[in-house]
């Protein structure tokens, strides 16, 4: 929008243009009972959407690994806590199955399963989750 064009004179009319009302007063009250923490717990939790990334789809198809809505939950559960504690990049090990989670992007990046961790070593990670 060109607010000269339109010949606006103050942000007041912008904002009537629009159709909002720029008055404090308007502003939704927060919901009695619930901290700041709270919210932003709950709102963390409403995002947390974790996706496969094409490796690791690939990974899963290719090694005959298929998880149980259990494991895809806790699965995302390991993602959560390796977040909370300021993990980037994670292991998460769910029964006998093991993730490497790239925890900002909330993608599992790669996927295995105990006979393919050959030697039981795992690298560029900085943290490791076991549901």
């Amino acid at each position: 929008m060109d607010i000269q064009k339109n010949s606006f004179l103050s942000i007041g009319q912008v904002a009537d243009r629009i159709g909002q009302k720029s008055s404090a007063g308007d502003r939704k009250a927060p919901e009695e009972g619930l901290s700041f923490r709270d919210i932003l717990e709950q709102k963390a939790a409403d995002t947390g959407n974790l996706k496969l990334s094409k490796h690791a789809a690939v990974r899963l198809n290719d090694r005959g690994i298929s998880l149980t809505k259990d494991q895809w939950h806790r699965l995302e559960g390991g993602a959560r806590k390796a977040g909370q504690k300021g993990i980037r990049d994670s292991l998460v090990i769910v029964d006998d199955l093991a993730f490497i989670v790239n925890v900002p992007n909330q993608t599992v990046v790669t996927a295995m399963d105990s006979t393919q961790t050959d030697e039981n070593v795992f690298t560029n990670i900085n943290g490791a989750v076991i549901m």
